[in-house]
């Protein structure tokens, strides 16, 4: 048996990377990636046709949105191993951070395994639903009346490519004896894809348990792999994990439905603080609730959520934008934005923070990504302001907050996901964004204003610049400008959806890169591969909430919670008031589209049986998951920032960005007392 080798999972290349395993594994994931990226840039490319085809010629197509569909569940299926290549699936860390590096690499294989049982589960459901699909022949409602085993299939691969890149991960951190051991878990995956095959599309129960043949078989086999890999302590703990995990939900058929919600709860958040993945820990307490809580097992339902929950059209704004988002920061658009809005803001007192956040703003307009927002102005405005004698704190503060407009100001990824989870408009969505997003933008520069009459050492005299510098200046806003016009223009012009208005964001920031000589074949490549994974990790996460949101559903937990507050009869703002306070605990541990996920099935039905508005829920929301980006400990867009300084501490970020956290609350106070302000435009727009 193998003990755990101290061992980054994303080490650079070594011994155990350069192993045949490893190479093989590798091999597969590079190819399902550059498939990704062909599969990428033909999807932006259709929609855009259909955009020229229907505005220009007016001859709209009958194919593009259906094949387009397909096309993205490809991407985000087969993305999912360089996802996991390149260390992208997001993990809470609050506890594993705290841990010694062998203890730490331990934790993670237990995390590694916990993941791989689910995702071996997945990928034999999603087999079987295939297989189903085409013995049936099922086929799509739409004019083109696709067969649907055919998209179907890169699910199934993509899973199962998955499992493998786990597998060499787990292998980089075992780091297990050459010989016949090294190549247990493969023999056991040929051996266990050979039984299932035997098995066929039966769901042969074993008689007595809740348990059927093919679940235990995989189990026999990831046991088996465990053993031979990272060695007896490991499996035990692995085992003992999902045995705990078990006996918890077996008690928990007896528990008050509140009871029962607490319990599921509770059980995520401990794989979440163990470090498992975010999205395989949705998984692994999805699966087990279709195990064990309701009256029947039906795990199937796991192949059904994941084919269903990315099957849809509005989601492939999600790859576009980011792939816009990426062209855009490729370009150096943004660098030229920066240093224009210095020269204009140059005189006010904190001129260089002013300009931040409404370099933000702007970047915001065009991004749809609080992350891509944080990563330009790190590399852009942060060198900047602290070498003009800016403090680390004002500086990485200001930045901080304005990177989470990325996802108020519309485009926005976040309303995208909100507005297809509740059934909301996309559109009025992106107009109801606005107003409020330009309102905070205001209150960010005001206060950085007091900040620097009350802390004036902080910032440094401001600069004037004379009016044929700024004028020239304009010159470099000018594609930024274009890149706003286009996409936000084309929306609410009509010419294009929510949805294809990434796609022709996209190609105009394609073609800035080529017309500043900023691209090359190999920059294109990474470009579109750092997409795919991407939107890999984020779809994850949407495929496991699918699962583990089906389990409350199912169990009528997000009716009895409503009830509940009925019962309660508490005042309206008391209810939010409560909600915003689990979002602000929840936002401190979780990734914020995760959160979001994970919680939308229970506190939308609350937010509108008091008669809260679902358009002004969606931008409160948004708000709030703004806010778990920027505290610790898992805010993402603090973690960016950081890796992106060089020696200014985690916790000195974290406190530059506490004063716009409290404002951000104070402005969700606003907007419960005044939602016209959210409001009026949308319903000017009507």
């Amino acid at each position: 048996m193998a003990d755990v080798n101290v061992q980054s999972v994303d080490q650079g290349e070594g011994a155990n990377s350069a192993s045949r395993i490893g190479r093989l594994i590798d091999i597969l994931s590079d190819s399902t990636g550059i498939i990704g990226v062909l599969a990428l840039f033909w999807m932006t490319a259709i929609v855009c046709y259909e955009v020229v085809s229907r505005s220009v010629f007016n001859e709209p197509t009958t194919w593009v949105t259906e094949i387009s569909t397909y096309v993205f569940v490809a991407i985000v299926f087969l993305g999912l191993a360089p996802a996991q290549k390149a260390n992208r699936h997001i993990q809470v860390e609050v506890l594993v951070s705290q841990l010694r590096p062998e203890w730490r690499d331990r934790l993670e294989l237990v995390g590694l395994w916990a993941g791989l049982a689910f995702v071996a589960i997945a990928t034999w459901q999603m087999a079987r639903f295939t297989f189903l699909e085409y013995v049936h022949d099922t086929r799509d409602w739409g004019l083109l009346a696709t067969p649907q085993w055919i998209p179907q299939v890169p699910v199934t691969l993509g899973f199962g490519c998955l499992a493998l890149a786990l597998l060499r991960d787990i292998h980089r951190l075992s780091n297990p004896r050459p010989g016949l051991a090294e190549w247990i878990p493969l023999v056991a995956a040929v051996a266990t894809i050979l039984a299932l095959i035997w098995l066929g599309r039966s769901d042969v129960h074993i008689a007595g348990t809740r348990f059927d043949w093919g679940t235990l078989i995989i189990a026999v086999a990831v046991t088996a792999s465990m053993l031979a890999w990272s060695g007896v302590a490991t499996t035990l703990a692995v085992v003992a994990l999902y045995a705990a995990l078990i006996a918890l939900f077996l008690l928990a058929k007896g528990f008050s439905i509140g009871a029962l919600g607490a319990a599921l709860i509770g059980a995520l958040l401990v794989l979440l603080l163990l470090g498992v993945r975010i999205g395989f820990a949705m998984g692994i307490i999805g699966m087990l609730g279709l195990l064990f809580l309701l009256p029947r097992p039906q795990l199937p339902i796991i192949a059904d959520r994941a084919w269903t929950s990315v099957n849809t059209f509005t989601l492939t704004a999600i790859p576009t934008f980011v792939l816009m988002g990426a062209f855009l920061v490729r370009s150096a658009i943004t660098t030229d934005l920066f240093d224009a809005l210095v020269c204009w803001f140059g005189r006010a007192r904190g001129g260089l923070a002013h300009a931040s956040v409404a370099a933000a703003a702007m970047f915001a307009a065009v991004s749809g990504s609080s992350l891509a927002t944080a990563a330009t102005l790190g590399s852009v405005a942060a060198p900047e302001m602290v070498s003009r004698g800016y403090s680390p704190r004002l500086t990485y503060g200001v930045i901080a907050a304005g990177a989470t407009l990325g996802i108020l100001i519309p485009p926005s990824i976040a309303m995208i996901i909100y507005g297809n989870v509740v059934g909301a408009p996309v559109t009025v969505l992106f107009i109801a964004g606005i107003i409020p997003g330009l309102l905070l933008a205001a209150l960010f520069m005001g206060l950085v204003l007091v900040w620097s009459i009350i802390a004036p050492s902080s910032v440094p005299s401001g600069r004037s610049y004379p009016l044929r510098e700024k004028l020239v200046s304009l010159l470099g806003v000018l594609p930024a400008v274009l890149l706003i016009v286009a996409v936000l223009g084309s929306l609410y012009a009509g010419i294009a959806s929510p949805t294809e208005a990434g796609a022709v964001g996209a190609a105009i920031a394609f073609l800035l890169c080529l017309i500043r000589g900023k691209l090359d074949w190999k920059s294109l490549y990474e470009t579109g591969l750092e997409t795919v994974r991407v939107t890999a990790f984020i779809m994850l996460i949407v495929v496991c909430a699918a699962i583990f949101s089906w389990v409350f559903d199912y169990l009528r937990l997000p009716r009895e919670l409503v009830a509940l507050v009925r019962e309660a009869n508490l005042p309206p703002w008391l209810i939010m008031t409560l909600i915003c306070a689990v979002y602000l605990v929840l936002g401190m541990i979780i990734e914020s589209i995760s959160m979001m996920l994970m919680t939308l099935s229970v506190t939308f039905p609350i937010v509108s049986a008091i008669g809260l508005d679902p358009i002004w829920f969606g931008v409160v929301l948004v708000i709030l998951v703004e806010i778990g980006l920027i505290t610790p400990p898992v805010g993402m867009v603090l973690f960016v920032l950081r890796g992106m300084s060089k020696d200014v501490p985690l916790g000195e970020i974290a406190l530059g960005a506490l004063p716009f956290v409290l404002l951000m609350l104070a402005f969700i106070a606003l907007l419960y007392a005044f939602p016209e302000i959210v409001m009026w435009l949308p319903n000017q727009m009507k």
